[in-house]
Order: C-alpha cells, then structure tokens, then sequence
C-alpha cells in the first residue's frame, strides 16, 4: 500500500526484516537490536490506557506507512497503564512485525515515556505521536518529509480543527512565544526531529512540552507545518485544569534553565552583591549622619547576610553547572556508543 503525504513529497514503508519479541522490560533493561541501517524512522507512542485506540492506531500506521523508501518502526511506551494495554500490545505482535514496544511498570509521565523510547529506537529520526487517534498516523510522513530532505532538525505540527482546552493552549503558546522568541503557532503538538536533538534536552518531567524551544536554544532549525485534529475516539483526555499552575511553573522553570543554568552566578552572583553594595551604602549613610534606629540595622544586616548567601549559591550553581556540563557530554558518548551497537 502507498500513501502521497502532502507536501512533502516522500514515501515511507514499514520495515518488515524481523518480527521482535515484546517483553515487559523497564527503561533500565534497555535492548539492543543488531542490524544497523535497518530502520529509518522510529515512531515513539506513549500511551497510558488507551486499549481501545491501539488496535486501530497499528491499523491505520500499517496502512499509512507501508510503502516507498523510508523504513518505519513503531515503539509504543505503556506508561504505567491500569488497563489491558499492554495484553493489547502483545496480542498484537503477530499482526505487525513493525512494532516494538517496552513497559514502565509506574505511570512515569510523557517526557521519560519519550526518554524510553529513544533509548529503544534504531532510527536517525524520531517522531512523536499519541496513541489516542486524535492525530492520525497517516500525517507522520509529511512530518518526516523536511527532515529526510534535509530542510530542518525538527518539524511540528500545528492544530487544525476544533479540540478542547484551545483556549489554554492559545494562552500558553502565546505566553510561550513572548517569553522564548520562538515563532511557532503550537508547541504542544506531535513532532518529528533527528536523534541528536534528544542528546541535548534536558530530561524533566513535563519539559516535553518545551522540546522545540529547548532544541532551537540550541540551534536547531524548526519548521512547522498544519496538521489535522480529530476529535477523542474513545479513553479520557489526559489534561485536567489541575495542569495549569503546573505548566506556568515549568515555563518559568525551562526560561530560567536557557537564561541562566549554564552560567547560575549570573543571576545569583550580581543580585546577591547588588544587594550587598546596597546595604553597604545604606548603612554608610545611616551611619554618617547618626540617624539609624535599631530596626533600620537588623534590616540592613539582613540585606547583607541574603546578599552574602546569595553569592555564595551562585558559586556553588557554577560548580553544579560544571557537572550537569560534564554528565551530558558522558550521556551523549554513551547514547553514541549506544547507536553504533544498534
């Protein structure tokens, strides 16, 4: 069967060369796989109780990726389902030899349920993509498209249709784009990127959502194109108001990591000694002219013990800093080392 993805132009087929067994293993037993330049394209499938969307999802990626050149491997991640998800995953091996899939036994949220993944994946480009049928598998070619024709690093989607929950997503986009600079309409949509873009993003729970800010931040081309959105067919959404104060926080959390995380005593070291030289002064002229009462001192000693403390914690976020520096250069070796055993 063949698809014609608009827009970009190329074709994608399945990989068949083998029929992997799925084994319930954590991210910590990760396996490898020989056969190097077996799988062009890994889609990654997070899914938390969605046993009744799978089946048909297998079914409509099976149609929609299995002809030209691009060979496709499907990676369905069971976050910590309490359904029959996983019995559904392996009930349907047999059917397509294209999918793989690991279990986290506990629920461990999108970002690590990604993490998962691309430790699994054999393919120089990863897509995610949802399992609740929202989004349809027969848009992840024109996804991929750019990518293989080497026009971007990273390609997302952005809604088309009705959806609920578009009013917070206008809102978060928006506040998104005036904070990070970053000219995109969605950043919380489904996404295609190379593997190397993975080996430079921070693992945090929820951070997701940041992926394309967090890749152009280093310097990866973004492109995006429209994609379709089509209404839940079954489960529940995922999202809930709760989330809200959650993603403000995470926003904050991703602005402070690019503007200050590689360099902490930027922001710790000057405002502490901002706050040290103005206690300073303060206290010179209160001295000076003899008027300081007993509350105006303990104010001025308590300005310059936080300004103090302030430093000294921006001293020990450079040596923090310095580490993270050196565990992601010891992560990247070893996700390398990882990819040439595949």
């Amino acid at each position: 069967m063949s698809t014609e993805p608009g827009g970009g132009g190329a074709e994608s087929r399945i990989t068949s060369h083998e029929s992997p067994r799925i084994t319930p293993v954590d991210v910590e037993r990760v396996e490898r796989r020989p056969g190097p330049g077996l799988v062009d394209v890994s889609v990654l499938v997070p899914a938390k109780d969605e046993a009744e969307n799978l089946p048909r999802f297998l079914e409509l990626a099976a149609a929609a990726l299995a002809a030209g050149p691009l060979r496709y491997e499907v990676i369905v991640i069971d976050d910590g389902s309490v359904d029959d998800s996983w019995q559904v995953l392996e009930s349907l091996r047999a059917s397509y030899p294209f999918l793989r899939a690991v279990r986290h036994r506990t629920r461990r949220g999108i970002a690590d349920a990604l993490r998962t993944g691309f430790l699994h994946a054999r393919g120089s480009v990863l897509v995610f993509y949802p399992a609740d049928l929202q989004f349809l598998p027969e848009d992840i070619p024109r996804l991929v498209a750019p990518i293989v024709a080497g026009e971007a690093d990273m390609v997302t989607g952005f809604k088309q249709g009705r959806y609920e929950k578009a009013f917070v997503s206008r809102v978060y986009n928006a506040l998104s784009r005036a904070l990070f600079g970053i000219r995109v309409k969605d950043l919380n949509s489904v996404k295609a990127y190379r593997r190397e873009v993975m080996e430079h993003i921070p693992v945090r729970p929820d951070w997701h959502r940041y992926l394309i800010v967090l890749a152009a931040a280093q310097g990866f081309t973004v492109r995006e194109i429209p994609v379709p959105l089509y209404p839940r067919r079954a489960g529940r959404s995922k999202f809930g108001v709760s989330r809200i104060p959650v993603g403000v926080l995470d926003m904050l959390s991703v602005w402070f990591e690019l503007r200050f995380a590689p360099k902490p005593l930027l922001f710790f070291g000057m405002l502490g000694a901002a706050i040290v030289a103005l206690s300073l002064v303060v206290g010179g002229l209160l001295y000076a002219t003899g008027q300081g009462v007993r509350a105006a001192w303990v104010a001025i000693q308590t300005a310059l013990l936080g300004g103090l403390l302030l430093f000294v914690a921006g001293l020990l976020g450079e040596l923090i800093a310095g580490q993270r520096a050196q565990l992601r250069e010891l992560r990247r070796q070893m996700d390398e080392m990882a990819s040439r055993d595949r």
